[in-house]
């Protein structure tokens, strides 16, 4: 992609959809539930010198003396970007019966550590790819996707599994060396001297794993889906400036300084560059300004992207990418639409990040994408509501709606004016518009965990005591509360089980609202008015992954067989009826060995861990192999 206003016929029916204004219709709304927000849209650039003017304003009114966000949000790069059922069992072709990834949504596969599809096991574990024969229990092949340890200070690997292709996601930060002081009495610029990078590897594991193609582009990784064949992945990119920062001045000097600087730059401050192979060939690009949108508000200091690759081809090739500037920090998709929402933008002082708004200012912005078909996803409508998301499980599409749950107010202030709601929008044209919402969940708690189970959604919030909420969403329009179950502790996890039962995974609490160890609670939540708790296994000062990444969590429908990881162990629960048994717990050698998944492969767990992998009978704990990683 070059830079510039370039456009095709087909870019521009797309931007067409893109720059759609039609105005919703008015909706009708519960008069005493939570108030509406506004609905906004995107709109597309006409040219790169519009696109550049409104960035550059933006960021002048943004940017601080020491850089936006104190700094450290937009440190100083010195280097140029060069299946059906959730958590359930499959079978493939050849009648082995497998675990998945513990996905939100059918269709739509999340990257992660571990991958299996019954023939294989591929996992990436400091930097290096390996495949495991579950049949033979052996290590097949090996692939380092590092680039250098020496190099790096940090760095993060997932994967997506399609076939024989292997799409591996790293995220890393670069050491880079400090630069020479450039003149008596000046000094070196502060922030985190490192280039943040997002690396995608396509690897042929068909035999010997090899890699087909790379893809690198400016910026983090935000999170990825893969619907059939093709991967859309997010990247976040912040702006990048050569911000002087002065050894003297005043607060506005500096603000005035940094302003210069902005006002000075070109539009590649903003559009990532990115660069790819295809063999030995290498071909670098920009995002173009055509690909470039807005929201109603910007802050000019960040730029999300959304790349698209097929993971049945030979090579990744450009992306196709699409950019927004906005920022986003959830991704939540179907198998037909990919939703991208992260806080909006508030004015403020010069210097106070406009993305950090007070509790009354709360406002989460929504872009829904179409992804049905294979390329370049198509934009479909952005919306907004009022408070933050927990994670993208706050987020449920369902028969035409978008359901949402937030948070909103002064969780911490000594008034505590937080409560929570659930909100139902659906697609006008451009905007995503609140047809109903329910109101006053938790009043001074936060949401913990939410689980929509069709017309029916279960929300938990904590300060003290943990109620779980029961709500029909029958009715998009009057949305309601039908139950409350108040216990000590709360769920940060909450997991369908078979008939009209919820498991909850987090954490127990004493009556001040202090945590007490892991505690996994059993639901009956088939009677909305009075959710119940049957069963409950508690481990006194431990902890569990489960709470902040759901990856974690193993469930068999068929055994009930329940795995978990709790203080760098795997705990293996059978939870059937009103009931929750403990087998045992598997563990792996070593300090490090802090065991991260769990799957299973014709009846077998298999266990990762940093250290290796280890194969056991699920039913006693009992180990079968073990393959440590040399």
């Amino acid at each position: 992609m070059t830079r510039g206003t370039r456009t095709t016929g087909a870019l521009l029916a797309a931007l067409a959809v893109l720059a759609a204004c039609t105005e919703p219709p008015p909706v009708r709304l519960d008069p005493d539930g939570p108030r509406p927000v506004p609905a906004s849209r995107l709109v597309a650039y006409d040219s790169c010198a519009e696109a550049l003017a409104e960035l550059r304003a933006a960021a002048v009114e943004s940017v601080g003396p020491y850089g936006f966000g104190g700094g450290w949000l937009n440190s100083v790069p010195f280097g140029e970007a060069e299946a059906a059922t959730v958590g359930g069992a499959s079978r493939t072709k050849d009648a082995r019966t497998h675990s998945t990834t513990n996905n939100h949504e059918a269709g739509a596969d999340e990257p992660d550590v571990v991958k299996t599809d019954g023939r294989r096991i591929v996992t990436v574990q400091d930097g290096v790819l390996r495949v495991v024969d579950p049949a033979s229990r052996r290590e097949t092949g090996r692939l380092d996707v590092s680039e250098g340890r020496r190099e790096l200070r940090w760095a993060s690997y997932e994967l997506l599994l399609r076939g024989d292709r292997a799409l591996v996601l790293a995220d890393s930060v670069s050491l880079l060396p400090a630069r020479p002081e450039p003149a008596a009495g000046a000094r070196l610029r502060p922030g985190p001297p490192a280039e943040r990078g997002a690396r995608l590897l396509l690897v042929d594991l068909a035999g010997t794993p090899r890699v087909l193609g790379t893809y690198r582009i400016r910026g983090t990784a935000v999170d990825a889906r893969l619907t059939a064949d093709t991967a859309r992945v997010a990247i976040r990119t912040a702006a990048r400036f050569d911000f002087p920062h002065p050894k003297r001045g005043t607060q506005e000097s500096r603000v005035e300084a940094n302003r210069s600087v902005i006002a000075n730059s070109g539009i590649d401050a903003w559009l990532p560059a990115y660069e790819w192979t295809d063999g030995d060939q290498r071909h670098t690009g920009r995002v173009g300004c055509d690909r470039l949108s807005r929201p109603d508000r910007l802050t000019g200091t960040t730029t999300l992207t959304l790349l698209s690759f097929d993971l049945t081809g030979d090579r990744l090739g450009d992306g196709d990418p699409v950019s927004v500037a906005a920022d986003a920090d959830t991704v939540y998709a179907t198998a037909s639409n990919l939703y991208l929402a992260g806080v909006r933008p508030v004015p403020g002082r010069p210097w106070t990040p406009r993305w950090t708004p007070t509790p009354g200012e709360q406002i989460t912005e929504i872009h829904q994408f179409d992804t049905a078909a294979a390329g370049r996803p198509r934009y479909l409508a952005t919306g907004a509501v009022s408070g933050w998301l927990v994670n993208q499980y706050a987020l449920s599409e369902w028969q035409g709606h978008l359901r949402v749950a937030t948070t909103t107010g002064d969780l911490w202030g000594r008034e505590r004016t937080s409560e929570s709601a659930v909100r139902v929008l659906r697609r006008v044209d451009s905007a995503l518009v609140e047809t109903g919402a329910v109101g006053g969940l938790g009043r001074g708690e936060r949401i913990y965990s939410v689980r929509y189970l069709g017309d029916r959604a279960h929300v938990v919030t904590f300060r003290q005591t943990d109620p779980l909420y029961s709500l029909d969403l029958t009715d998009p329009r009057r949305p309601r509360v039908t139950g409350e179950l108040k216990i000590t502790g709360y769920s940060a996890y909450l997991h369908p089980m078979p008939d009209g039962h919820l498991l909850g995974v987090g954490q127990e609490a004493d009556a001040r609202g202090r945590t007490q160890g892991v505690q996994v609670s059993l639901f009956d939540v088939r009677d909305p008015a009075k959710p119940s708790r049957t069963a409950r296994w508690h481990l006194p000062g431990a902890t569990t992954a489960v709470e902040f990444e759901p990856h974690a969590f193993l469930h068999q429908p068929e055994t009930g067989l329940v795995a978990l990881p709790v203080n760098g162990d795997v705990r293996l629960l059978r939870v059937g009826g009103d009931s929750i048994a403990d087998l045992g717990a598997v563990s792996h050698p070593g300090n490090q060995g802090r065991v991260e998944r769990s799957l299973l492969v014709d009846g077998v767990l298999w266990t990762v861990s940093d250290t290796g992998l280890r194969a056991s009978d699920p039913t006693t704990a009992a180990s079968l192999a073990w393959l440590p990683w040399t």
